[in-house]
Parts: C-alpha cells; sequence; structure tokens
C-alpha cells in the first residue's frame, strides 16, 4: 500500500480549491480528483466507475463536494462512495449546507444520511451564504449596474467567506478528531443587503444600490442574465429563506476549528474587488 493521501473531489471549485491549498500548507499528502484534471490532479467523475479507484486507492479520507447538476446523489454518488470505503476510506468530509439536517428536501440532506449509517467517520461542514456570491453570481450586476437585485427583503444573512469553510473543511479532514461532528461556518456578522451594498460601496468608491424585486421579478432577471432555471430556483428557494428571518443564524464554530475569527465582508470586498471593477 502507497503513501495515505487525502482526496479532495470538486478540487478546482469555490471551497475544493483552498481545501486543498490548506492541506497542503500543513504537510498533508493531498490528491486532487477533478473531471478535467490538470497538473497531477486524479480524473474523477462521480457517475464514470472507471475513475473511482484511481482516485481512491491509497486514500485516508475524502472531502465530498456534490456537483450541482447530480439531484439523485442515491444513484448519481452513492455508488463511488461506496467503493471509497470498500477501497478502504474511513473519513468523509461532506461539503453540506446550513440546515441540511432539518431539510429532507435538498440532496446533500440524503448524503448526510448515508454518511451517518455508514457509521465511519463523517464530519458535516454546513456553511452559510458564501461571500463569494457576490463576486461570482452577482458581480456583473455589480460592476456594470451598480446594483444587488436579490428577494431578500430585509432579512439578514450570515454571509461567510469560502476560505474560511475550507479551512474548517481542511482541519476536519487532517484530524480525527472532528469525527462524529457537525459545523456551520459563518461570518462575525449577519447583515441585510442594505449593508452589504453599504460595504461595496466604501469599498469602491461608488454607490452600490440594493433592489429588492418580487420573486417573479428576480426569477425573469436570473433568466434574462443566462441563469440556468434549476439554480435559478435554488437561488430564489435560498434569497426566500433570508427574507423569512431564517438565514440570520451566528456560530462560532469557524473560530472554534481554526483558532482565528471568521473573516468580515469588508475584508473579503477588499481582496476581491477586482470582480467589481470597470
Amino acid at each position: 500500500m502507497g503513501e495515505q493521501r487525502v482526496v479532495v473531489t470538486g478540487a478546482t471549485g469555490n471551497v475544493g480549491r483552498y481545501v486543498l491549498e490548506d492541506l497542503r500548507e500543513r504537510g498533508v499528502p493531498v490528491r486532487a480528483a477533478t473531471p478535467h484534471p490538470r497538473g497531477g490532479a486524479a480524473r474523477f467523475d462521480w457517475t464514470d466507475a472507471a475513475t473511482w479507484r484511481p482516485a481512491f486507492e491509497d486514500a485516508s479520507a475524502v472531502f465530498v463536494v456534490r456537483p450541482p447538476q447530480l439531484s439523485d446523489v442515491a444513484r448519481d454518488m452513492v455508488p463511488a462512495l461506496d467503493e471509497a470505503r470498500r477501497l478502504g476510506v474511513r473519513r468523509f468530509v461532506l461539503l453540506s449546507l446550513q440546515g441540511a439536517e432539518r431539510n429532507p428536501v435538498v440532496p446533500h440532506h440524503k448524503l448526510e444520511r448515508y454518511l451517518r449509517a455508514t457509521g465511519d467517520g463523517w464530519t458535516f461542514v454546513r456553511p452559510s451564504f458564501f461571500m463569494q456570491n457576490l463576486s461570482t453570481t452577482h458581480a456583473a450586476d455589480v460592476r456594470d449596474h451598480d446594483r444587488i437585485i436579490v428577494p431578500a427583503g430585509g432579512g439578514r444573512t450570515a454571509f461567510v467567506d469560502v476560505r474560511d469553510v475550507a479551512a474548517v473543511a481542511a482541519a476536519a479532514l487532517a484530524d480525527d478528531a472532528h469525527a462524529g461532528r457537525a459545523y456551520t461556518p459563518t461570518g462575525p456578522d449577519a447583515l441585510t443587503y442594505d449593508q452589504v451594498a453599504s460595504v461595496l460601496s466604501a469599498e469602491l468608491g461608488r454607490p452600490v444600490d440594493y433592489v429588492r424585486p418580487s420573486a417573479l421579478q428576480y426569477w425573469w432577471h436570473a433568466r434574462r442574465t443566462g441563469m440556468p432555471p434549476a439554480m435559478a430556483l435554488v437561488t430564489l428557494g435560498i434569497y426566500t429563506t433570508a427574507r423569512l428571518g431564517l438565514a440570520a443564524g451566528l456560530t462560532g464554530d469557524v473560530e472554534r476549528v481554526t483558532g482565528r475569527p471568521p473573516r468580515a465582508l469588508a475584508r473579503f470586498a477588499h481582496d476581491e474587488r477586482a470582480a467589481w471593477l470597470r
């Protein structure tokens, strides 16, 4: 048997790339697993059985990231996880979703239930809303029109930087002490989108407004800007949760796991300001 490694699926994604970076800084042997590998990564596809053994052999732990296009996880992901367990993997850190344990509709709930049932060393990382959605999904609205268009009303959201989410996940992958635990990484503040717009305005030196569309108005805006229907529905649900006041809960999990406080939105905005420059 070769050197035991941690396998990072979704290694080129928003969170996975930082998990990979964090583990390497810790000196943990890692294997990046991605559908389109480069630079020594392993080719891995949840739905292609031929890619499973090369990715999982000699692995001690796996960072599990559900690709957004896979909704039937029992069919599309569990067989690969079964193969990982057959090859000796006994520690799984799942990138889940805030509140997934209470929401049987989301695929993450089903993955959590499966991993609990295995009796292996599972850890669930259930982050709140990513700050980086502002510099990716909503970047064009801010850059080109100085506006944020989401149907969140006056509800507050406990935004979290993906770098902090990744740090929690990497700690769980590197240390068995986190087995059997669930963490909900959040930022230090629960903010309204009016406050978010003020933070962006201060960073960019120009006014950014928060537009409060209805659910239908948001749907048509999302579709006009090219968002796929499935993603538009998911994001509509997320913003509705915020509007109803269900996304504001703060935790101390980032500091509890990493030993340092989570990044504030102003720090994120400064680091990502290039996304909104004209």
